[in-house]
């Protein structure tokens, strides 16, 4: 079944998204072990996040892709902990942990 960019396989969703090439590297290489992006798509611990590198210069897919399986998911407003001016003023973190 396919929903936009969302294919159901076995209770388990494969979502595909784009990514930069400088990240896509990063990705494929193990250094980047995270993915920070804007709560508009639904995505559970199990499901298959298919990366597809595009390049923003060309508005062009490079015709690689990387498949990586989501773990812990965290979902939050911005000012769910009362600092939506601070983190607009300095932006935010994502931190690993390894």
């Amino acid at each position: 079944m396919c929903l936009t960019n969302v294919w159901q396989e076995h209770d388990m969703a494969i979502i595909k998204k784009k990514i930069w090439p400088e990240y896509f590297d990063l990705v494929v290489s193990g250094k980047k072990k995270f993915e920070m992006r804007l709560a508009d798509f639904e995505i559970n611990e199990g499901d298959t996040l298919l990366l597809q590198e595009w390049d923003p210069k060309k508005k062009l897919y490079t015709g690689r892709e990387v498949e990586k399986k989501a773990g812990y998911i965290a979902k939050f407003k911005l000012d769910a902990f009362g600092q939506e001016q601070e983190m607009k003023e300095k932006g935010i973190q994502i931190i690993t942990l390894e």
